[in-house]
């Protein structure tokens, strides 16, 4: 019996810098493509360079098999029009591209846009929207929908998505009102790598980045150098914490010292906004043996957060192939 694959979506570390920003994004998909993961992550905000549908069609493009993780904010587009955009993708390349179904953006975004939603109605609105994406994708007739937030009659996609390049919709948010709407969707629930590990795995996907070495002490010397504490970083996230609802922000900003534990979870790179997500840090062996563990407790998909240095993904690759599970 073939044993289970890790499906894992690479995503560049925190960018700040526009004149990079594309370069990288290809250093890692193109990375990516060749070496067997999934496709790369794709974030959408205000303050993102390039809008993720514009660059998924870019990498597509430039690769041979990559399926790009989308990021979709109903705050940005209507369900027919993200339908539209995966069903061109699909006939451009023949390839299915997955969606990262979002509510969140920074509060100033939100007020900038006219969005006023509660954080409970964004949801429902987050779970209408799948919905209604779902039924334009596959419906062979035109379709009706009533909703809160959105109605649709008689409203036809053409041509109908062959069921092999259906997308694959996955949910972030650690709130109820997020765990809520991917029970009621059917979305792949997504989570962020928690402090005690595998104890506190409740969901088949997770998010996180790893930073490897051949021995555990080398891995955290290297850590350290790549990813420096520096108090004007800090406050930076201070900042961003104060314009943010993200109960999964809130989670892991809530007492976290950035010290590096011992069973190598790191949270600096999050608190000197350098990253979005936690670190696990170890030797390829270590990283490897903890993937397994978390697969043989029901994890099937990584949003993993990733260096765009071509010496430090291969670092990366050596700790997923030590798992036995890429």
């Amino acid at each position: 019996m073939t044993p289970p694959r890790l499906r894992v979506f690479p995503a560049i570390s925190r960018n700040r810098d526009a004149g990079k920003y594309i370069g990288e994004l290809m250093r890692v998909a193109q990375f990516a493509d060749r070496n067997g993961f999934e496709g790369i992550l794709l974030f959408e905000g205000n303050d993102v360079f390039v809008e993720p549908w514009a660059m998924a069609q870019h990498i597509m493009g430039a690769t041979t098999r990559s399926s790009p993780l989308i990021a979709v904010n109903p705050v940005y587009m209507h369900p027919f029009t993200a339908a539209k955009f995966v069903s061109s993708l699909a006939q451009l390349h023949g390839r299915k591209v997955y969606l990262n179904m979002i509510t969140g953006t920074a509060a100033s975004d939100l007020q900038g846009l006219g969005d006023d939603q509660s954080h409970a109605d964004r949801y429902i609105r987050l779970g209408e929207f799948v919905g209604l994406m779902r039924q334009l994708l596959a419906s062979p007739r035109p379709v009706n929908f009533e909703g809160r937030f959105y109605r649709a009659h008689h409203l036809q996609l053409r041509p109908r998505l062959p069921a092999e390049l259906m997308p694959e919709f996955l949910i972030a948010g650690q709130s109820e009102a997020a765990q809520r709407v991917a029970k009621e969707t059917g979305c792949i629930k997504m989570q962020m790598l928690p402090p005690d590990l595998d104890r506190g795995l409740n969901a088949p996907g997770m998010n996180f980045g790893i930073f490897a070495r051949a021995s555990r002490d080398e891995a955290r010397q290297a850590a350290k150098l790549r990813f420096r504490d520096n108090p004007d970083d800090r406050e930076l996230l201070v900042l961003t914490m104060e314009n943010t609802d993200s109960v999964w922000k809130r989670h892991l900003y809530a007492g976290q010292s950035g010290e590096l534990g011992d069973n190598g979870y790191w949270l600096l790179p999050f608190l000197t906004f350098q990253a979005d997500c936690p670190y696990l840090v170890g030797s390829y062996q270590e990283i490897g043996a903890k993937l397994k563990d978390f697969a043989a407790k029901g994890l099937t998909t990584v949003m993993l957060d990733m260096v765009a240095d071509e010496t430090e993904m291969q670092h990366v690759c050596k700790a997923l192939a030590a798992s036995g599970m890429f």
